[in-house]
């Protein structure tokens, strides 16, 4: 492209660590794991902060319940006893829908 550059190094706009390499599956499963702390470190400065952790959960359990498999199941029952309703509604939800794909032929 005739307007692109590479980052420099250091870069704010550069990807974060925890992004890199990572399919939309196994960041799911990273973000729902995720306590206030570790949220806080892998945001540090960034402008996702806006967003809140619970936030981000309940979309990790959307994307769960739309490309999970039954590897998460443990962390997504676990979201059912989140402190936060939504939460724990959609991990109610994504369980649902992993149930239904197990038991299509």
């Amino acid at each position: 492209m005739k307007f692109s550059q590479e980052l420099p190094a250091g870069s704010p706009f550069a990807p974060r660590a925890m992004f890199v390499d990572k399919d939309a599956q196994s960041l799911a499963r990273e973000i729902l794991a995720m306590d206030q702390a570790e949220y806080a470190t892998a945001f540090k400065g960034s402008a996702m902060k806006r967003a809140k952790l619970w936030m981000l959960q309940r979309h990790a359990a959307v994307v769960l319940g739309n490309v999970g498999t039954r590897d998460d199941v443990p962390l997504l029952e676990a979201a059912l006893e989140h402190e936060e309703p939504i939460v724990r509604d959609h991990a109610a939800w994504a369980l649902a829908r992993l149930a239904g794909a197990t038991e299509r032929p």
